[in-house]
């Protein structure tokens, strides 16, 4: 176990490239530390000066747009609003509003709309890349550099790189992921059954479950970004992890022939049967539900849900009963077949207005400070499987990895060799909106082909492309 958290720390907060949040240019030496010094530095950013004096202790109100909602967010809600308390205590007259809205609704929707307009909350839930760059571009996020210099945590961090913009921190991340499949331990040990090892193992296994009436992989497609990951861990496989950070640049194309490779491979599961049949009506809590309600045997998701196995939570049921592997190598595949789908691009923004408000600027400082520590990111990853986004010593890290799943899911981090973000973060928004609002449903209703598919999403990102020139 304790190699096994060594290898974790090394992925996790020397190699850049595994926590990569934009595509493959992040410096690696910037995450490497004395165990020691990182534990002793962040006491003392605990410890850090306390937030400027507020002007006017008048009473006033800001608003926190958050995504955590639905009862399987409920732990890291309870996070969020205790430090909402400590920061109103910080602050005189401070109140804070919590604004909670569905991710999807609030990446693509609203924080766009009210970035258009120049009224966006004073913090809210903010995706790295591309979102933080084209928000800081246009000037409407806080620059947080001088700030997190002067809280003493500037360096704290894994990877600041997906919320940097020409030298300047513009976000901070909550904390990291990976992806990967959540199995029923108990349904695989009573076939005899041990996690795949091999692609053709995989889809023999699909097809048994299937043939054994149970349903093979959970689905929720009514939003595109849930069948998604699947998919794009699939093109990943055939295509090389490298690929979709090279559909920007033109180096690679949405029509080349392994990337099509995976639609069809995603298409072929959906023809056979093996996702739930109405997938497309279901939200993202369904998925969920799918899975610990035992009716589907294999559900792909990020490591987050991990805190779904817990005592009070929505599968406790399933405790010390599901596993977690890695899609396989495909055959002839291209690159590093043991890649896994990795990032650090969700977190929080700050308006830009709050620079011309000293209140609302020391409700900034005060908020950061409070949040982004070891002990509250040691509760991220405890009560809510969310990875560590700042440096966190190895002896600490031991220490709180107490449940199986989790040492079950350091195993699979510690054995991918290499990562690559998830497309949303490599590609334009307007390609993002064809695949997740159009193609990808299309793909599953069988309205379109894994080949058509490919020319649509090729045709809006050399579009997208030509914009940017």
């Amino acid at each position: 176990m304790k190699k096994g958290m060594t290898l974790l720390l090394s992925l996790i907060f020397v190699s850049s490239a595994l926590l990569a949040g934009c595509g493959g240019n992040n410096n690696a030496s910037s995450n490497k530390g004395d165990g020691n010094a990182t534990a002793t530095n962040a006491a003392d950013a605990t410890n850090a000066p306390a937030t400027e004096e507020p002007v006017s202790s008048e009473p006033f109100e800001m608003t926190i747009r958050h995504t955590q909602i639905g009862a399987d967010k409920q732990k890291r809600l309870a996070i969020l609003q205790e430090v909402v308390k400590k920061v109103e205590g910080d602050v005189p007259g401070l109140t804070f509003k919590l604004d909670g809205v569905d991710s999807d609704v609030n990446r693509k929707e609203k924080l766009r709309g009210e970035m258009a307009a120049g009224n966006p909350p004073e913090i809210f839930d903010l995706f790295g890349s591309p979102d933080s760059k084209i928000y800081a571009k246009e000037g409407k996020l806080l620059d947080l550099t001088p700030i997190l210099e002067e809280l003493g945590i500037k360096d704290k961090f894994s990877n600041l790189d997906p919320f940097t913009y020409e030298g300047k921190i513009y976000g901070l991340p909550i904390g990291g992921s990976g992806e990967g499949f959540f199995y029923n331990k108990e349904y695989y040990n009573s076939k005899g059954w041990k996690a795949p090892t091999t692609f053709a193992e995989l889809e023999q296994q699909l097809a048994d479950i299937k043939a054994d009436g149970k349903v093979p992989l959970a689905g929720a497609s009514k939003a595109g970004w849930v069948p998604l990951m699947l998919a794009n861990h699939l093109w990943s496989r055939y295509a090389g992890p490298d690929v979709t950070a090279k559909f920007a640049t033109g180096e690679a194309k949405w029509t080349d022939p392994n990337v099509v490779k995976g639609f069809a491979k995603y298409k072929e599961w959906v023809d056979k049967g093996y996702f739930k049949k109405g997938e497309l009506g279901f939200e993202y809590a369904e998925y969920t539900t799918q899975f610990t309600s035992s009716e589907a045997i294999l559900l792909y998701d990020g490591t987050w849900k991990s805190s779904v196995f817990k005592e009070g939570q929505s599968g406790e049921g399933l405790i010390g009963k599901v596993g977690f592997f890695n899609i396989p190598p495909v055959d002839g595949g291209v690159g590093d077949q043991t890649a896994l789908m990795r990032d650090v691009n969700n977190g929080y923004g700050f308006s830009a207005s709050a620079e011309k408000d000293p209140r609302q600027l020391a409700a900034v400082k005060s908020f950061i400070k409070n949040l982004f520590n070891e002990e509250m990111q040691l509760r991220g990853l405890v009560e809510d499987g969310v990875l560590p986004a700042m440096k966190i010593d190895q002896n600490v890290l031991n220490e709180n990895i107490t449940d199986d799943l989790m040492s079950e899911i350091v195993g699979v981090l510690n054995n991918s060799q290499s990562s690559f973000p998830a497309f949303d973060s490599l590609v334009q928004a307007d390609v993002t909106t064809e695949i997740s609002n159009i193609q990808i449903q299309k793909l599953i209703g069988g309205q379109t082909t894994p080949e058509k598919m490919g020319e649509a999403l090729q045709k809006v990102q050399e579009e997208a492309n030509a914009a940017v020139e």
